[in-house]
């Protein structure tokens, strides 16, 4: 039997909804490190269906790299200007940013294929569908540009 403080550690772990918390824990056998498994991997087929969505709304987001001498102007997208507004959104703004400016890529397809900075088990196409997963709403960076004094 799946108990209550299951569903809780789950949904406050993964963002998913009480009934989908429930089902996952239940198809897990209440074991919640495979439960963290479906989640991801359903997340990411969730993720896959919402890419054709239209993506108008978002963020241009400044990150300035300490000391001052690179910085990154990012735009990325999403569906709606709530999704745009939620702090879950603004952090992901932040880690592309500096992804950016550390890992330095050329084109949107080459950020997306590198590994994350921050957990290079990831990429950081992964860490936006994620955010899908969570959101229900499609995202997607659009577009950058990265700075470096006397570049």
């Amino acid at each position: 039997m799946i108990t209550i403080d299951q569903i809780k550690n789950l949904r406050v772990l993964t963002g998913v909804g009480v009934m989908d918390a429930k089902r996952i824990l239940t198809e897990a056998g209440g074991s919640l490190d495979k439960a963290k498994e479906i989640v991801a991997k359903e997340g990411l087929i969730k993720a896959e269906k919402k890419s054709s969505r239209k993506a108008n709304q978002g963020l241009v987001f400044a990150y300035i790299h300490a000391g001052g001498r690179v910085g990154v102007l990012v735009e990325v997208n999403c569906e709606t200007d709530f999704v745009a507004r939620t702090l879950e959104f603004k952090d992901l703004c932040q880690e592309i940013g500096m992804q950016i400016a550390a890992m330095q890529p050329q084109t949107v397809a080459e950020l997306l294929k590198q590994e994350y900075i921050r957990e290079t088990s990831k990429t950081v196409e992964e860490l936006v569908k994620a955010l899908i997963a969570k959101t229900g709403e499609n995202i997607q960076v659009a577009r950058f540009i990265r700075f470096e004094v006397g570049e």
